[in-house]
C-alpha cells in the first residue's frame, strides 16, 4: 500500500540509478511477500482477507465489533509488528477472538468515504462498530524506531477500550462525531486523475502483483500532485498530515493509550501544564484509543486553536488546554514516502541531509549558515532535474535561491512549495571540493 521501499518496485524514476539485476531482484521479493501472504491467510479462519463486504456481513451477523488493518505487505517498516498481529501474539489473542478480524493489502478499491489516515503509514488499524462507525485508530510512524512508536501491549489496551465502546456504544457514540470521516475529494483512490486507468479493482495475482497495486503513499502524491497542477499554494494540512504530537512537545508511551511519556521543556505543551505520566482521556471532546487518535484530532485542527483535553493525573481527571500556535503543524517531512514526490517538485530530485558538525568545522562553515549535503540526486525524467543542472551527490548547498540561513531539508521544501511556481528557477551555490560553484534550474 504504501512503503518507502515500494517507491522502488514502482518507479525507478524515484529513486533512479539502481541497476537492472537489483531492481528485478527487488521485485520479484516483493512479489513472493504479496503471494506467500495470500497463501497464509485467503482460507484463514482468524482473518478475512481482503474482503471488507463479507467482514460487515459477518459483524452484522454476530454483533461483533470489526477490527480492520490495512497493511502494505512488500514494506519493511512495521514488518515484525504485522506479523506478531497476524499470526495472534499471546498478547493480543484472546482479544482478537472478539473483533471481527479483516485483513486489507491493497489500497485499489479503498472507499475514502470510510477509511482516511495518515497515507505514509504501512501499518494501520480501525475499530468500527457493523455501520462502520469508527470507534478509534491505531498505527503511527515517525522518524523514530518503529518499537518507539507500537506496541502490542499498546495495541491491546486499545482493543480492550474499542470493546468497551462497544458494550457501551448508545452511551458512547454522542462522542465519537469528530472521529468519523470528513469530506473526501475522491471517494477511491482510483478516482483521482493519476492513478485514474493504471490499476484494476482487483490486484494481478498472476503478473506483476506488487505493480497492480495502489499503494497508500501514492493517494497522498496523487492529491499533492493534483494541488500543484492547478496552480494552488500548498497549506500546512497538505504538507504536514497527521502531526506527531511531538510538534506540541509530547512523547507518547507506546504501550499505553494516550500517556505522556515526556515533555520538552519549554514546548507550547509544558507551558500548557501537560506532565510526564499524565494519561490524556480525551482531546477536543474525543475519547482516545492511542497515539493516532490524538493525530487524527491534530490533523483536523485549525491554523491555531485552543483544544480541551480531559486527562487522568494520578487518579484524578482534570481540564488542560492543548494550544496550537501558528505554524504549529511544521515539523519532520523528510521520513515520509511521499517525501520523494515533494523532493522532485521542489529540489529538483535531491535528497538533502544536515552537515555533520565535524564536517561543518572542516568546511569552515558557521554554525548558523547553510549547510546541506547532497545525499542523492534522481537519474531519471523529472527526478534528474538537479543532476542535468550539474548538482552532484557530496556537494554541500551552501544557499538556495539567495538564502544562507541555517534551514533543514524539510525548511527548504516548505519554501520552495509555497512561495515558488512550477517553471520558476532557483539559484543553488554549493561547495564542491574547496571550490564553490552556482547553478540553476526550473522546478518542474
Amino acid at each position: 500500500m504504501h512503503p518507502r521501499a515500494s517507491v522502488l518496485v514502482l518507479s525507478l524514476v524515484m529513486l533512479g540509478g539502481l541497476g537492472s539485476d537489483r531492481l528485478l531482484a527487488q521485485s520479484q521479493d516483493r512479489r513472493a511477500k504479496v503471494l506467500n501472504d495470500r497463501k497464509a491467510f485467503e482460507n484463514s479462519q482468524d482473518w478475512i482477507y481482503n474482503d471488507l463486504a463479507k467482514g460487515i456481513r459477518v459483524a452484522r451477523e454476530t454483533h461483533t465489533p470489526l477490527m480492520v488493518v490495512f497493511r502494505c505487505i512488500p514494506c519493511e517498516a512495521c514488518q515484525e509488528f504485522d506479523d506478531d498481529v497476524a499470526r495472534r501474539d499471546p498478547i493480543i489473542r484472546d482479544l482478537l477472538d472478539q473483533f471481527v478480524c479483516v485483513r486489507i493489502v491493497q489500497a485499489n478499491t479503498l472507499d475514502l468515504t470510510h477509511f482516511q489516515f495518515d497515507f505514509d503509514l504501512s501499518f494501520a488499524v480501525f475499530f468500527l462498530d457493523d455501520e462502520l462507525t469508527i470507534y478509534g485508530r491505531f498505527g503511527t510512524r515517525s522518524d523514530r524506531p518503529e518499537e518507539q512508536d507500537l506496541s502490542l501491549e499498546g495495541l491491546r489496551r486499545a482493543m480492550a477500550e474499542a470493546l468497551r465502546m462497544h458494550r457501551n456504544a448508545s452511551a458512547v457514540k454522542p462522542s465519537l462525531s469528530g472521529k468519523q470521516v470528513k469530506r473526501s475529494r475522491f471517494p477511491t483512490p482510483r478516482d483521482y486523475l493519476e492513478l485514474s486507468g493504471r490499476y484494476q479493482a482487483e490486484l494481478d495475482y498472476a503478473g506483476s502483483v506488487a505493480r497492480s497495486c495502489i499503494h497508500c503513499h501514492q493517494i497522498r502524491d496523487a492529491e499533492r500532485r493534483l494541488i500543484r497542477s492547478s496552480g494552488e499554494r500548498f497549506s500546512d494540512e497538505v504538507l504536514y498530515p497527521y502531526p506527531d504530537p511531538g510538534v506540541v512537545g509530547l512523547k507518547m508511551n507506546p504501550k499505553e493509550m494516550a500517556q505522556i511519556e515526556r515533555v520538552a521543556a519549554g514546548s507550547s505543551a509544558d507551558r500548557d501544564g501537560f506532565r510526564p505520566g499524565d494519561e490524556i482521556v480525551a482531546l477536543n471532546g474525543q475519547p482516545l484509543l492511542s497515539i493516532a487518535d490524538i493525530q487524527w484530532v491534530l490533523h483536523n485542527a485549525p491554523a491555531t486553536a485552543k483544544l480541551p483535553a480531559r486527562v487522568r493525573r494520578d487518579g484524578t481527571l482534570i481540564d488542560l488546554t492543548m494550544t496550537l500556535h501558528d505554524g504549529w503543524r511544521r515539523g519532520n517531512l523528510s521520513w515520509r514516502p511521499t517525501s520523494w514526490q515533494l523532493r522532485q517538485m521542489g529540489l529538483g530530485g535531491m535528497r538533502l541531509d544536515e552537515l555533520k558538525d565535524e564536517d561543518r568545522r572542516q568546511a569552515k562553515l558557521p554554525s548558523d549558515r547553510m549547510a546541506l549535503v547532497i545525499a542523492h540526486v534522481g537519474e531519471y525524467g523529472e527526478h534528474a532535474v538537479a543532476k542535468r543542472a550539474g548538482l552532484q551527490r557530496g556537494d554541500i548547498i551552501v544557499s538556495f535561491d539567495g538564502i544562507d540561513r541555517r534551514m533543514t531539508e524539510s525548511q527548504i521544501l516548505d519554501y520552495t512549495l509555497r512561495q515558488k511556481h512550477r517553471g520558476d528557477r532557483v539559484a543553488v551555490t554549493v561547495l564542491r571540493d574547496g571550490m564553490r560553484k552556482t547553478v540553476s534550474y526550473a522546478l518542474p
